[in-house]
């Protein structure tokens, strides 16, 4: 099993002490709209590495690329765009601590900030995503599927296109942010055939089985 803790939204401010969190994760993963410093804190204190993608209030980070002598936007050396170390997993899958992760960030365009789509361009994007081979354990989005735990008003409403891409890649968890429980405590939910869509605002941790579909929840905080 591999120990996952995943955070969105809101510092849970007791975790950068360790306080809340159960024994030592292997990976840190963060669905979006945190401050890159919590997930390096997090990410050093538990000396766990993390993959993360953008939310739409994180900065745009488009156009970076990482080579050999660092970092560069438009062939001009910059600093490390993201939480120092961690992974973007946006657009892509990558395979860290023993799980593949395939990752989509940002909400629906509703002001034209970053991290912003159209249901068609995300649905491009899902659609380059499900080429993935072979499927994901953990599908990590910054955004709900359309109908499962989003909300009614434009900027949360969740994308449709999300479930082609989840029948296509059937990983055994979608890990999202986005929606702010609000006192509430919404529940684990059934996304495609039997994939468990999982809202992490505040932080939930987690154990899985890579390449099964065998997971334990082991803590969560529904908000900060």
């Amino acid at each position: 099993m591999v120990r996952v803790l995943a955070v969105a939204d809101e510092v849970v401010e007791s975790l950068t002490y360790g306080v809340g969190i159960e024994g030592r994760p292997d990976l840190i993963l963060g669905a979006g709209d945190l401050p890159f410093d919590y997930l390096e804190v997090l990410s050093s204190l538990c000396d766990a590495p993390c993959v993360f993608v953008p939310g739409n209030h994180d900065r745009d980070l488009r156009g970076f690329r990482h080579g050999r002598g660092g970092w560069t936007r438009s062939g001009l050396p910059v600093a490390d765009p993201g939480p120092p170390g961690a992974i973007n997993a946006d657009g892509r899958t990558v395979t860290v601590a023993g799980l593949r992760i395939s990752g989509l960030g940002g909400s629906r365009r509703y002001n034209g900030g970053p991290n912003q789509y159209t249901d068609t361009t995300q649905r491009l994007r899902s659609w380059r995503l499900a080429c993935a081979r072979p499927s994901p354990d953990i599908l990590l989005t910054h955004s709900p599927a359309r109908g499962v735990g989003d909300g009614d008003d434009l900027p949360h409403r969740g994308f449709d296109c999300y479930h082609g891409l989840v029948r296509s890649l059937r990983p055994a968890l979608m890990v999202h942010g986005h929606i702010h429980p609000y006192g509430t405590h919404p529940t684990d939910k059934i996304v495609g055939e039997d994939t468990v869509s999982m809202n992490v605002v505040g932080y939930c941790q987690f154990d899985v089985e890579p390449g099964s579909r065998d997971f334990r929840v082991v803590r969560r905080r529904h908000g900060a």
